[in-house]
């Protein structure tokens, strides 16, 4: 490979890096206080709720699948542990505990749906998108159900609320959350046979099947995954607001799917990486925050994602031509 075509092959891999870093040199200038220690803070809390599900949704992507069913994963996770610990707390019981049994529920609970999904997927040969779009709705209706409409409040102990306000050496504990993730998540994907698998049924299932790797397995994995991700980024959320209510999460899959596509990721499976997807994650977190420091229209800003989301995949799309 000459030097010419090794320049090429680093800028067309690095090309995401080099567009935030430009960025934040761009919103450093044009953005008030956007360099502001306070406001990088805010930055990383911000990514850090939607940020710990797309790792998730990188894993799924990989795997050649979608869920759609992550905002509403949100907001029932949250409903369900808040409606647990309200009624242990009339009970008699301590919030501390009360608390813990509620979020313990929800895990069983967000576990059942992934494995869920991956029987529908593999056994039943239902596309992932209609199996998770229609959960999506459903699971929306539960937590509306149970919390009749209205948000669950001054339910959650001191360490409950600390995952969502909590500071550690002055930064935000959901950054060190997310970090945690981002850290498994590259081990898991670059270190494992289970990653090394995931890329394999993500390129091509069939011939996964054939070297002996469980597709049914994997996929029930990878949609289990996403599920408990899209918990936490839950659990994180309600306890920032220290609430619970149907409406949280809505919307969110569009902005996590956005940066797990804009770090690199394929959706036609098979390719993509955790690293990319973090590098998306802050890429669309510096964006939004640079367009409300801007005083850009809310309405605008959906453009923007939008527009974002298209030429993330049309430039993806050039780089996977240019590597072969």
């Amino acid at each position: 490979m000459t030097r010419n075509s090794k320049t090429k092959d680093f800028m067309i891999r690095h090309m995401i890096e080099m567009l935030l870093v430009l960025l934040i040199i761009g919103m450093t200038i044009g953005a008030p206080n956007f360099a502001s220690v306070n406001n990088i803070m805010n930055i990383f809390r911000n990514v850090s709720l939607k940020g710990v599900v797309a790792i998730g949704m990188t894993l799924v992507i990989i795997c050649g699948e979608i869920d759609l069913s992550i905002g509403s994963q949100v907001a029932l996770g949250g409903v369900l542990t808040a409606y647990i610990s309200k009624v242990l707390i009339d009970a008699g019981m301590a919030p501390d505990y009360s608390a813990l049994i509620g979020l313990l529920a929800a895990i069983a609970l967000a576990i059942l749906v992934g494995i869920f999904h991956g029987i529908a997927i593999y056994n039943l040969g239902m596309p992932s998108f209609i199996v998770t779009l229609a959960t999506q709705s459903i699971m929306y209706g539960l937590a509306a159900i149970i919390c009749g409409g209205f948000p669950i409040i001054n339910v959650y102990p001191n360490w409950y609320e600390y995952l969502g306000v909590g500071k550690l050496i002055g930064v935000p504990v959901q950054a060190f959350i997310l970090i945690i993730v981002v850290l498994i998540g590259w081990f898991l994907m670059s270190k494992t046979d289970l990653g090394r698998s995931i890329y394999a049924v993500g390129g091509n299932a069939e011939s996964a099947r054939l070297s002996g790797i469980n597709v049914r397995r994997v996929k029930i994995i990878v949609m289990v995954a996403v599920q408990l991700m899209a918990l936490l980024g839950g659990t994180m959320n309600s306890a920032q607001v220290r609430s619970a209510t149907f409406g949280f999460g809505r919307g969110w899959e569009t902005q996590v799917i956005s940066s797990v596509v804009i770090g690199g990721t394929a959706m036609s499976g098979g390719i993509g990486t955790i690293w990319g997807t973090f590098i998306g994650i802050m890429f669309t977190g510096v964006i939004a925050n640079g367009m409300t420091l801007l005083n850009v229209n809310e309405y605008m800003q959906y453009v923007v994602n939008g527009a974002l989301m298209f030429f993330a995949v049309m430039f993806n799309t050039y780089m996977n031509r240019a590597r072969r």
